[in-house]
C-alpha cells in the first residue's frame, strides 16, 4: 500500500506538470522538475524554444490511465493535488553543506463513500551522502462524520504523523463498513419484520425480535476499530433485552453467558455463519 500510494501521488504531480506544459509549451523547464527527462524525450528542442509534440498528450493520457488503475487497486481516488517547495536558508545551527527543503502538500479525494482533505508538510534534509525526509505536520478532515469510528484513527494518524497508516486504515475501514452494510441488509431482507435497525447506512447495530415472545430481543453491536499499529478489526458483541420477570427465571444464567458464547461462535464459524445460526435459533425457524 505504501509503494502504491506513493506512486499515485507521483502520478498526480507528473500529470499536473505535463498539463501545464501543454498549456504553455514555450515555458522553459525548471531544473527541479521531476519530469525533465521525460519532457526531453517527448519535446523537440530547437533554438527558438520548446515545441510541443503529440506524444506529450498521449503521455498524459497514458499516465491518467495508470492513475485510474492504481486508484482502483488501492481504493483511493485523488481529485485534487498541489505541492509547493521552498528551500530553508542555512543558519549558524546548521552546516553549510546541508540543504533543507520544505514541501507543502494539499490533496483531496475519496475512498468510496468517505471523502477527505489532507494538508501535510515534508522536511527533506540532504547532505553530501544521504537524503532523509520526515512529515512535520499533518491535518486531516474526513466526511461523513456519522461514522463514529472514523474520528479515532484520524486523530491517531494526525498524532503520529503517519500518512500511509491513514490511507491503509481508511481503505480497510471502508471495506469493513461496506461488508457490515451488506450483511445487515442480507438478514433484513431474509427475516424481514423480525430484524430492525436504523435506516442510516453507517448503522453499527441490528436488533432481532422474537415473533412468539413479545419483549424478547437480541441486539448485535458491530463496531470497526483500529489498534495501535493501524490494523483495522471488526468487533462484535451481543446484548439481550428481556423482561425482568424472564431474567429472574433464568437460574442457569444462560442470558449472562450469551455474549461469551457468541464470541466463541464467531471464532469458530465467522461473522455471517454465526449471525445466521444465532438468528435461526432465536426465531426458531426452519430453512
Amino acid at each position: 500500500m505504501a509503494v502504491e500510494l506513493s506512486e499515485l501521488l507521483d502520478l498526480e504531480a507528473e500529470i499536473a506538470t505535463l498539463r501545464r506544459a501543454c498549456e504553455e509549451p514555450t515555458a522553459p523547464l525548471k531544473e527541479t522538475s521531476g519530469t525533465r527527462k521525460l519532457l526531453k524525450n517527448i519535446y523537440q528542442s530547437e533554438s527558438e524554444g520548446w515545441e510541443p509534440s503529440k506524444d506529450l498528450r498521449r503521455q498524459v493520457g497514458h499516465l491518467e490511465s495508470e492513475l485510474a488503475l492504481l486508484s482502483t487497486l488501492v481504493g483511493i481516488n485523488i481529485k485534487k493535488y498541489s505541492k509547493k517547495t521552498e528551500d530553508i536558508p542555512s543558519t549558524e545551527m546548521t552546516q553549510r553543506n546541508i540543504r533543507q527543503v520544505l514541501q507543502r502538500h494539499r490533496l483531496s479525494g475519496s475512498c468510496r463513500m468517505v471523502t477527505f482533505q489532507l494538508e501535510f508538510q515534508i522536511l527533506e534534509i540532504q547532505n553530501e551522502k544521504t537524503l532523509s525526509s520526515v512529515i512535520t505536520d499533518l491535518n486531516i478532515i474526513v466526511e461523513p462524520t456519522e461514522y463514529s469510528e472514523l474520528s479515532e484513527f484520524v486523530s491517531r494518524a494526525e498524532e503520529r504523523r503517519d500518512l500511509f497508516m491513514f490511507f491503509r486504515s481508511l481503505h480497510l475501514f471502508v471495506k469493513w463498513c461496506e461488508f457490515r452494510k451488506r450483511t445487515f441488509k442480507h438478514f433484513k431482507d431474509k427475516y424481514d419484520d423480525n430484524i430492525h435497525m436504523p435506516t442510516r447506512p453507517e448503522s453499527c447495530y441490528m436488533g432481532i425480535q422474537s415473533p412468539s415472545q413479545p419483549g424478547f430481543e437480541l441486539i448485535i453491536i458491530w463496531r470497526i476499530q483500529m489498534d495501535d499499529k493501524g490494523k483495522v478489526l471488526p468487533t462484535l458483541d451481543l446484548l439481550n433485552k428481556f423482561p425482568k420477570q424472564a431474567l429472574k427465571l433464568d437460574r442457569k444464567a444462560v442470558t449472562a453467558s450469551a455474549p461469551h458464547s457468541f464470541r466463541t461462535l464467531l471464532g469458530m464459524l465467522g461473522i455471517e455463519a454465526s449471525l445466521e445460526s444465532l438468528i435461526h435459533s432465536f426465531l426458531n425457524t426452519k430453512e
